[in-house]
């Protein structure tokens, strides 16, 4: 039996329609409102950057430009509707989600118990107890407030002291939870003290969880390899992913696809059986300014594939050596990412210093309006009074 194509301009449709970026960025982009858009997405990322705006606060503002950070942290520390823990990188995910992440909490104990031993100082084990104590006899803590006897080191992320490497076990182990942020610091407390009890003594079985996550990253991707089906959460391993989908294509509850790339290679995936006859409307043909950790694009070989944009986070690379920028934004224009930009937030003036397009991009005098007005609405978000453009903003293509 023939496998159906998808064809590039519909693969990416159905891509940016599951990732929230097809229609227009409007809603409250509060409580349930935005509850919904983390629970489409599965997670948002979190990190620390603020040249301009943290990435889970523009990932969301992404998609409601009505957000503004304390949406998301009265969701985490108010009202308990999403929690923090580990993807493939440091995440706020739905509270709904909690009960699988024991599969999570369970697998990552046993590499950190295997090998930090030999990544970190000290005896990292014998700290648990003491730490679990200091939390429960006096409350929430965070890292600077455990093991204020033990040396310091480098205070590097690679030379923890052994109470702060046993806190962070704990929390990565799910014996505790972060309850809240003071800034970015995370404050820790017991998890049966964070976490609803509805969701707390919910369990699951192992593999119900491996389906729950299969299932899961199909419904937000639209069309995955196992292998990308296992990258998205990072929670089952790629053998797990491949065996559910093919149990699943076995027993007709998934499909083949061949997805087009964006130079017609095709590249076999799996689908839900009804994503060839779903119509799917074209994205708004509106300018985004997106975060270099926006889900569309964390997967950067994906995002290389489907539209031909290549990005590099060029924060680690010496500065005379970088192509771009210490962190440069991509901006995507309904179906297309024409460039990215250079800005960032300078004593309440946001600065814009270079915009890169695409090859084949034209900044005629339309698109270049859509563009300024874009960042007129970022720097209002941003809390910048206003806005700056360098005399050769608009740089010749890359």
């Amino acid at each position: 039996m023939s496998v159906p194509v998808l064809y590039n301009i519909a693969a990416r449709h159905v891509f940016l329609a599951k990732h929230g970026l097809a229609s227009r960025p409007s809603g409250p982009g509060k409580g349930a409102d935005l509850k919904g858009v983390i629970d489409n997405l599965g997670f948002v990322q979190l990190d620390s950057v603020n040249t301009f705006a943290r990435a889970h606060d523009l990932i969301l503002w992404s998609r409601r430009q009505q957000f503004r950070p304390k949406a998301l942290q009265h969701l985490l520390h108010r009202d308990r509707q999403v929690f923090e823990h580990w993807t493939h990188d440091a995440a706020t995910i739905p509270i709904e989600s909690f009960a699988h992440w024991r599969l999570r909490f369970a697998r990552d104990a046993v590499r950190m118990e295997q090998r930090w031993k030999e990544w970190r100082r000290g005896d990292f084990m014998a700290k648990i107890d003491d730490v679990l104590r200091q939390i429960s006899d006096d409350g929430c803590c965070t890292s600077g407030q455990v093991g204020t006897d033990e040396s310091r080191g480098s205070g590097g992320w690679w030379d923890w002291h052994p109470s702060k490497t046993a806190l962070e076990y704990l929390w990565r182990s799910g014996q505790v939870s972060v309850v809240r942020r003071d800034g970015f610091t995370k404050v820790y407390d017991l998890t049966e003290r964070v976490i609803p009890a509805e969701h707390l003594n919910r369990h699951h079985h192992e593999e119900d969880t491996i389906a729950w996550c299969c299932a899961g990253a199909l419904d937000r991707l639209g069309f995955a390899t196992s292998g990308e089906l296992a990258a998205f959460w990072d929670h089952v391993t790629p053998a797990e992913a491949k065996e559910w989908c093919a149990t699943a294509l076995a027993e007709g509850r998934i499909i083949e696809v061949d997805v087009a790339c964006v130079h017609g290679k095709l590249r076999r995936s799996f689908a839900w059986p009804d994503l060839m006859d779903a119509p799917i409307a074209a994205p708004v043909p509106r300018i985004r300014i997106l975060s270099p950790f926006d889900p569309a694009l964390r997967d950067r070989k994906r995002a290389e594939r489907l539209f031909g944009f290549s990005y590099r986070i060029e924060i680690f690379v010496p500065a005379p050596k970088r192509q771009y920028g210490y962190y440069v934004f991509p901006v995507m224009e309904g179906d297309r990412l024409i460039g990215r930009i250079d800005m960032k937030r300078e004593d309440g003036v946001l600065a814009v210093r270079a915009f890169w397009p695409e090859a084949g991009v034209r900044i005629g005098s339309g698109r270049k309006a859509a563009l300024q007005k874009e960042l007129t609405r970022a720097a209002q978000f941003g809390g910048c009074d206003d806005l700056r453009f360098a005399p050769d903003w608009i740089r010749p293509i890359k």
